[in-house]
């Protein structure tokens, strides 16, 4: 079943064609990579998805409702989170209270309930704080409940970033460059997260340059170059395409 539907998408910036005609799908429970050269137009893509930006033209989907012209707080409530290509923590605020954030979009006591510190936000409270542990156990963070995020490493960093966004209990997690300044071991231990998250039912849809994650975690690639999807399919059947092949590493004019 298609989870999120892409079709004819286009969005221009003055007289910069971002993101040209592209149509793709990712099917439930399914891991899809979004690749291609620098300003390829992918983080457009994810922007147009997650609100930040309205299609000029085209139209998308989310579990059969039209994403166009909802706002980012509507879409978060649909079921779609994501991480950013540059990590966007509350450096201040703990590890355990920035998933905390995440967790608040899903509570629905009201201004008052708060004020008056009534029996159903104290309840909320309570879920919230067991959920945000939870995520936090999972990516491997609990012992770190208490520590400014921004004394946390930079592998660290980019957990917590994605705790937060597990703690919006999302159906379809959206991932810019989620290896970005890894070593090669949290990499190695990104891919194993990344298998964790499918397994529970959560749609991954990821940016990502490092060819090595990509293959190893992606079942599907879509990929663009200059805002036009020019190639999609399973990973083996991507790399050999002769159009990826020259949009990565250009190609001899004689050829």
């Amino acid at each position: 079943m298609d989870l999120l539907a892409l079709h004819h998408l286009t969005k221009t910036f003055g007289g910069l064609t971002a993101v040209k005609d592209v149509s793709f799908t990712v099917h439930q429970g399914a891991v899809v990579g979004l690749i291609g050269p620098n300003g390829a137009g992918k983080t457009t893509v994810f922007n147009l998805i997650t609100g930040q930006y309205r299609p000029d033209q085209g139209e998308m989907s989310f579990a059969g409702v039209r994403l166009n012209d909802l706002r980012t707080h509507r879409i978060i409530a649909l079921g779609i989170a994501r991480t950013f290509q540059n990590i966007r923590l509350f450096q201040q605020l703990t590890v355990l209270e920035n998933v905390l954030a995440g967790c608040h979009y899903r509570m629905h006591g009201g201004i008052l309930d708060a004020m008056l510190h009534l029996p159903v936000q104290q309840r909320e409270e309570q879920a919230a704080m067991e959920q945000a542990l939870r995520e936090l156990e999972f990516v491997g963070l609990d012992r770190q409940a208490s520590t400014v995020a921004k004394n946390l490493a930079y592998g660290d960093q980019r957990r917590l970033e994605i705790a937060r966004a597990l703690a919006t209990q999302p159906r379809l997690l959206i991932l810019d460059e989620p290896a970005g300044g890894m070593n090669e071991q949290e990499t190695a231990a990104l891919i194993g997260l990344i298998g964790r998250i499918q397994a529970r039912d959560i749609t991954i849809l990821l940016i990502e340059h490092d060819m090595r994650l990509v293959m190893r975690a992606c079942e599907k690639l879509v990929v663009l170059e200059y805002g036009g999807k020019i190639a999609e399919g399973p990973p083996d059947q991507v790399r050999c395409d002769p159009r990826v092949i020259e949009a990565y590493l250009g190609a001899d004019d004689e050829t």
